[in-house]
Order: structure tokens, then C-alpha cells, then sequence
């Protein structure tokens, strides 16, 4: 398969397809060229078949799916690169967006989602995490559906008002740590989460679609708003990467990459994150590129991620670094120490001398191994620069591939009705808990480990599961799943619809 023109600079620099999943690094400090970059190498994934999926944190990147031209600086950098007979083409595209206004709806389970991931969402500490997790597993050995907000808030509810009824089987539930879960969902709520939690849930597989002409769909995110609730925004892509990595099946070295994951503002990913959270991330990054996904990093500088991710990214493109402080000087110094060094280049002093446009790049060679680092000017985008009107947007979104699939919400009979139902049979009791009536309470008390009933919103594999699913495919019965997630644990802790 040809390989990708990236860059030109002393040679051409190519980015191999059968190499663009081992995941890569595009940074540099403001206005050096970051998104412009991320736009030339998602354009060239799609016209190779590639599906990709980005987030529009500046709302400019919608112009990927318009043929570019008519931009003098474009047209001055074709001249500057004698890059002959090159013409301009726009990208099939997906809009997405969390508030369903600017892209179709994108909406997860609570369930889905897990209390791990639900812990950062709500910035809860490690005891309320705990707790957090008790409500989940109660619910999942009920067969008590999380699938919006309210599911999970009467969950919260009823675990609270008789914690003392579950303790001696969970452990301690202490009622600040079900106060702290409550107003973090009322916060959650307020940021949008309750437009985000529910169904009809994305399917995976809308996001891996090729036009019919063969280029991969350009899925974007609208993050513009998102990004102001920086901790749901980063979960959110760490929930979708998660569950690619859950969904796809091991497919080992491929021609070409079955999707492109960019994640941009990445810092915010590693910010404040808990130990836990960030060795199953860089157990995700390691061991998705194995599933044909591959991870890039969008980011300010490479420092911003933790050295264990930040050596698995093979291919990067590096923009200018500013160095106004000795600190900012180290940063330059860190960041030139990851290229594999080119005698001919002091890459320290080059990184601060770059223009816009210009960067240091270093790609995996066929052997897999890091190219010596060159110094390069990005080709220029064959598709537009900049946002697209109102009406492109209205005319995208409805012309889609999934057009209609996910605009109508659906809120069938969960926890919520559930509890709501039993507690109607059930008026003034306070000393058993709310689901009784319906059967649910003898399967909660009863000590019948792993007993469920119903159907459940999605049960994740582990790690090790998703790596021998044929072992676990021959162990049909609940106890033996539940032994099962007691050793291993779950990769997020969210459980699977069915």
C-alpha cells in the first residue's frame, strides 16, 4: 500500500499505513500548526480507507469535509513544496455532538460508562468510589438496568436510605459519601450529562464506516461546549476508546488501520487522574493497536503525557516550543531527547526556531523502528481551512449514514421505574429496601453470589478476557462470570447491554 506524504523538508517524510496504528504524538505550543496537521493526516487516512474520529474543540475542523482552495497561504505553500497537480477534495463526515445540536446525538449507559470512569466524572475520592461501586454491583445483581441519570440517582437513593440492609455485604456505605454521589450527579446533570446518558447508545460500528468510494468516514465530535466541562470531555473519549477496545476483535498487523483515534487537548486526559485510572489507560493504548485502532495525541507538549503512554507513540510530529523560563527550557530539552537523533541536526535549537507550518517530524520505518528526526514542512490541507456554514452543517447532518438512528430518545423500563414501582406497592416501609415486591430483594439479600435476573446493560470483558474469549465463552453459567470478574476485575467496571 503507498505510503502517506506528510511533510517535505531535506526528503520527503511518509507515514507508512501499515505503521499508523502504533498510535503517535502531534504537539507544539499555540498557534504553530497543531490543527492543521491533524487535519492533513485524518484527510489521508480517509482517502486511504481509513475511518477516523476527532474532537472539534475550536469548532474549525468541519471544513475537512469541503474542498479546499482559494487560501493564499495554501496556494503559497503548493508553490514553496513544487507540489505538482495538487488538487483540492473534501472528506465524508459524521457530525456528532453530545447536545444534539450541531452533529447527531452520542449518548452512553450508565451502565456502559462504569463506576470507575463515573468516579472521575463526579471527582469523587476512593471511599466514595467505593460506595459508588457497591451501588453499582447491587444494581447488576438485581438486574437493575442503569441506562439514564435518574436510573443511577434512584439507585443512589435506595442503597442509601438502607445501607444499614446492605452493609454486612458490601461493607460500610456511609450516607456523606452517598451525599457527595448525589450532588456530583446534580452536577453532572447541569453540564449536560443528562442528555449524555441514555439510548438509543452509540453503536461502535457507526463510527467505522467507508463512503462508496472507499474513503473512511471523518467522524467529528463538536467539542466547543464540551470542553468547558474539561472532565467529561476527556472521560467521554476514554469511554470510547475503552469500548473499541472492548468491542473489536485482535486482528494483529493490518495493511492499513481499521480506525484512527485523535485525541485532542490531551493533558486534560492526565490531569489529576488517579493512579488506577491511568495504568488501565496505558493498558488500553498498549494493547489496542492490536485491535487495528490507533491513538494520536493532540497536545501543547509532550511532557503532558506520562512517560509509560508517552513511549508507546511511534510516530511524531513536533511544532514549535516556546522557552521563556528555565522551565519552559526544559521542556524543550525533554522534548528533543525523544527523537532518535540525526547528527546533522541540533533538534534543540531547531525547536524553537520553527515556523508555523514547519515541525519536526520522526515516523516508524517498515522495521517498526523511529526514523531519524528531520526537520519538514507540513503539506498544506486539500480541504478547507476553517468551519463551515450553518447550512453545510444542516445539509451534512442530514444526508448521513445515520441520519434519524439517534435524534428520538428511548426510555424504557429501568431502575428507575422499577424502584418507583416497588416503592408504589410498598408505601412507609423503611426497613427493607425499595425493590421489594418485585422478586428483586430475595436475589439482593438472599447472599446468592452473582444471582441476576432481567436483562443488563452491558457486562465488559477484562483485558485478559478480551484476549481469550475463547476460554470465556465456555463459561455459561452466572456464578462462574462472576468468579470470573471477582479475580480479574473489569477494565472500566461497566457492564454490557444485551
Amino acid at each position: 500500500m503507498a505510503p502517506i506524504l506528510i511533510a517535505k523538508g531535506s526528503k520527503d517524510i511518509y507515514l507508512l499505513p501499515e505503521m499508523a496504528n502504533r498510535h503517535g504524538l502531534i504537539a507544539g505550543a499555540t498557534g504553530t500548526g497543531k490543527t492543521v496537521t491533524l487535519q492533513v493526516v485524518a484527510e489521508n487516512l480517509s482517502a486511504l480507507g481509513v475511518p477516523v474520529f476527532l474532537a472539534d474543540i475550536k469548532g474549525d475542523l468541519t471544513g475537512i469535509s469541503q474542498p479546499g482552495g482559494g487560501n493564499p497561504k495554501v496556494d503559497t505553500r503548493i508553490k514553496e513544496l513544487q507540489l505538482a497537480d495538487y488538487h483540492f477534495a473534501g472528506c465524508p463526515v459524521t457530525l456528532w455532538d453530545i447536545f444534539g445540536e450541531q452533529g447527531h446525538p452520542i449518548r452512553a449507559t450508565v451502565s456502559e460508562m462504569g463506576p470507575l470512569l463515573f468516579s472521575r466524572l463526579l471527582q469523587l475520592n476512593d471511599t466514595q468510589s467505593g460506595v459508588l461501586t457497591i451501588v453499582f454491583k447491587i444494581a447488576d445483581e438485581a438486574g437493575l438496568l442503569l441506562l439514564d441519570l435518574k436510573d443511577l440517582r434512584a439507585t443512589v437513593q435506595n442503597v442509601g436510605d438502607y445501607h444499614s440492609q446492605y452493609t454486612t455485604k458490601y461493607g460500610n456505605i456511609s450516607t456523606a459519601s452517598i451525599g457527595a454521589i448525589q450532588r456530583g450527579l446534580l452536577n453532572l446533570e447541569s453540564q449536560g450529562g443528562d442528555r449524555f446518558f441514555g439510548e438509543p447508545a452509540l453503536n461502535l460500528d457507526d463510527l467505522i464506516q467507508t463512503d462508496a468510494n472507499g474513503r473512511g468516514v471523518v467522524n467529528i465530535l463538536a467539542a466547543d461546549k464540551l470542553i468547558s466541562a474539561p472532565k467529561v470531555y476527556a472521560t467521554l473519549l476514554l469511554w470510547l476508546l475503552s469500548e473499541l477496545f472492548e468491542r473489536l476483535p485482535e486482528v494483529g498487523d493490518l495493511p492499513k488501520p481499521k480506525l484512527v483515534f485523535f485525541f485532542d487537548e490531551a493533558h486534560l486526559l492526565f490531569s489529576d487522574i488517579p493512579q488506577t485510572l491511568l495504568e488501565k489507560i496505558e493498558q488500553v493504548v498498549r494493547l489496542v493497536r492490536s485491535k487495528g485502532v490507533g491513538v494520536y495525541f493532540v497536545t501543547q507538549n509532550p511532557r503532558d503525557i506520562p512517560d509509560n503512554v508517552l513511549g508507546q507513540l511511534g510516530n511524531r510530529v513536533q511544532h514549535a516550543l516556546r522557552a521563556y523560563t528555565p522551565r519552559d527550557q526544559k521542556a524543550v530539552q525533554s522534548a528533543a531527547e525523544t527523537f532518535r537523533t540525526n547528527p546533522q541536526l541540533n533538534t534543540v535549537g531547531v525547536l524553537m526556531q520553527l515556523g508555523v507550518g514547519e515541525a519536526l517530524t520522526s515516523f516508524l520505518d517498515e522495521k517498526g523502528q523511529p526514523s531519524v528526526v528531520e526537520r519538514a514542512f507540513i503539506l498544506p490541507p486539500r480541504s478547507r481551512i476553517g468551519p463551515i456554514t450553518s447550512d453545510q452543517r444542516r445539509q451534512l447532518i442530514q444526508n448521513s449514514i445515520v441520519a434519524g438512528v439517534y435524534e428520538q430518545v428511548v426510555d424504557r423500563e429501568s431502575a428507575y421505574e422499577r424502584l418507583l414501582a416497588a416503592t408504589a406497592r410498598a408505601p412507609g416501609q423503611r426497613n427493607a429496601p425499595a425493590v421489594r415486591g418485585g422478586g428483586i430483594l430475595e436475589q439482593i439479600m438472599s447472599g446468592a453470589m452473582g444471582g441476576v435476573s432481567g436483562k443488563r446493560a452491558r457486562q465488559n470483558d477484562t483485558v485478559v478476557e478480551s484476549v481469550s474469549k475463547n476460554i470465556t465463552r465456555t463459561i455459561v453459567n452466572t456464578a462462574g462470570r462472576e468468579l470470573l470478574r471477582g479475580i480479574m476485575g473489569s477494565l472500566f467496571g461497566g457492564t454490557k447491554r444485551r
